[in-house]
């Protein structure tokens, strides 16, 4: 009789250490979704944010330029903004011109000034 009470009380101990696993898994997984749903919002806000701070920093540089020449929201300032953010990153005064319909001197024109003054800091810098 002692046997079978210590038999069932053992089996009893590993069905509730089977059950325990398995919850604990079961949370595991639904709190890695919860990060990951949270990283992923994180992220694009992150990239939300980054993309406003360069819109930021371009209208910058173009106010300045243009000492306040053009309103903030006109369609000159949106595609000076564009072309200015393809010259920092690296495109050919070709390949703005194509990507906008334009032809490379009107680029190069609208640019000029952004050009230069990129030329006279790295001048200053070395």
């Amino acid at each position: 009789m002692m046997g079978w009470a210590i038999a069932i009380l053992f089996g009893t101990a590993v069905v509730l250490l089977i059950i325990s696993f398995i919850k604990t898994t079961q949370s595991n997984s639904q709190l890695e979704q919860q990060i990951e749903h949270v990283s992923i919002s994180v992220l694009n806000e992150v990239h939300d944010l980054e993309k406003q701070l360069r819109n930021l920093q371009l209208d910058a540089e173009i106010t300045a330029q243009q000492s306040g020449a053009a309103p903030a929201e006109s369609e000159e300032r949106f595609m000076l903004r564009e072309m200015l953010d393809l010259h920092k990153r690296g495109y050919s005064i070709q390949s703005i011109a194509s990507k906008k319909q334009l032809t490379p001197n009107e680029v190069e024109r609208m640019l000029a000034p952004y050009m230069t003054r990129k030329t006279e800091r790295s001048l200053v810098a070395q």
